[in-house]
């Protein structure tokens, strides 16, 4: 046990290659945690206009000073405290062309992703192959480049 004590402390010293924080760790895109409930919120901008200072509520309800300073001005510029929409701001970039590759689809159906990305590029629209195929996948266009027969 005490030889594993002391391989234990040498990984956590950064003697050996391996570190703490590189256990389990995939890496990658975290999600945010829910917003916290509109009932809390009301009660930290009430104790806020009431005259406290944003420290004192902040510790007191267990949220950080910047969530009750956001809160309070929210609610002065708004009237409310609920949160804003959190996640995706993206603007769909094809949204609109879609007639236009709905028609080149039935026209051609054997029209691959990269020269309909091409096509669409000619018209100004400069796009990856990938946002053309998730595009298509999202509007349920499905074509086939190619049909294997007998």
């Amino acid at each position: 046990r005490a030889v594993q004590l002391l391989t234990e402390s040498k990984r956590d010293s950064g003697e050996a290659d391996f570190v703490i924080q590189d256990a389990g760790w995939i890496g990658g895109q975290h999600r945010m945690t829910r917003p916290l409930s509109n009932d809390l919120r009301e009660r930290v901008v009430v104790a806020i206009a009431a005259g406290e200072s944003c420290r004192t509520v902040a510790a007191r309800f267990g949220i950080a000073v910047s969530s009750a300073v956001k809160w309070s001005q929210r609610y002065r510029a708004s009237g409310s405290v609920a949160p804003g929409k959190m996640g995706g701001h993206r603007k769909r970039v094809l949204e609109p062309h879609r007639a236009f590759i709905v028609e080149r689809i039935n026209q051609t159906p054997h029209l691959s992703l990269h020269r309909l990305k091409d096509e669409l590029a000619a018209r100004g629209v400069k796009v990856s192959h990938d946002t053309v195929w998730q595009f298509l996948r999202r509007e349920g266009l499905r074509f086939k480049k190619n049909s294997v027969g007998p």
